[in-house]
């Protein structure tokens, strides 16, 4: 499931985050790549334990656990320190896969993170640079991402995917995976369906026998499913 979260920063927060990294120092995106992904990644990130990378993570984070549909959608157990990259002219990042299990370098907890969703922030608009589109393709085709900033994007991590090169400008966003509660992505799915069907007929039928049967459907799901 590929699931647009928008507004999880707004305009304040977008345009602090792009005052903090246009000071920063940043270093080369392949110091934190795979040996496979080094070949494909051209790019610019902030190192994990970079004071800019860890505020401006906290405020990411923030941002998730007031956005509803990034809680429906991907059920988080635990989610990596959010990191930070740069993609300035001829900057991309060949078709690849994520790894299946990170190691936070940051944070409290640096114990194995089985890594069931990807997700990109978008901290630059869309007109301010060319090229640098997120390519992710899946059983239902290929998907050309460029969203507003601070809007996100949320897809499972197994997917292959780049980022094209950027032609002109530059192109900021926050990246990070996710390990669900519900490892399978189709089951996932039809819990988000089931939330998003509650949230809307709430409005209207709230507290009938059928509504309060539905939310008992989608509770018994998730128990049978979660992993916690």
């Amino acid at each position: 499931m590929l699931l647009h979260v928008p507004n999880v920063l707004n305009a304040t927060q977008v345009a602090h985050c792009r005052a903090q990294l246009a000071v920063s120092d940043w270093s080369d995106g392949r110091l934190t790549a795979g040996y496979q992904s080094a070949k494909a990644k051209n790019n610019l990130q902030l190192l994990d334990d970079h004071p800019v990378a860890r505020e401006l993570g906290a405020l990411v984070l923030d941002g998730l656990s007031r956005s509803p549909t990034f809680v429906a959608g991907a059920l988080a157990k635990r989610i990596f320190p959010p990191l930070f990259n740069c993609y300035r002219f001829g900057h991309g990042f060949g078709f690849h896969v994520d790894n299946a299990v990170r190691y936070p370098r940051t944070g409290e907890d640096r114990s194995a993170l089985r890594t069931d969703l990807s997700a990109t922030l978008f901290l630059s608009e869309p007109d301010e640079y060319e090229g640098g589109e997120l390519v992710i393709e899946d059983s239902f085709g290929t998907h050309s991402v460029k969203l507003p900033a601070g809007d996100l994007i949320l897809y499972p991590a197994g997917s292959l995917h780049q980022v094209e090169a950027v032609r002109s400008g530059e192109r900021l966003a926050s990246f990070f995976w996710i390990q669900s509660m519900v490892r399978d992505d189709s089951k996932r799915r039809l819990l988000f369906d089931l939330d998003v069907a509650i949230q809307n007929l709430n409005q209207h039928v709230a507290g009938q026998p059928a509504m309060i049967q539905l939310v008992g459907v989608y509770h018994n799901l998730l128990r049978r499913w979660s992993e916690i």
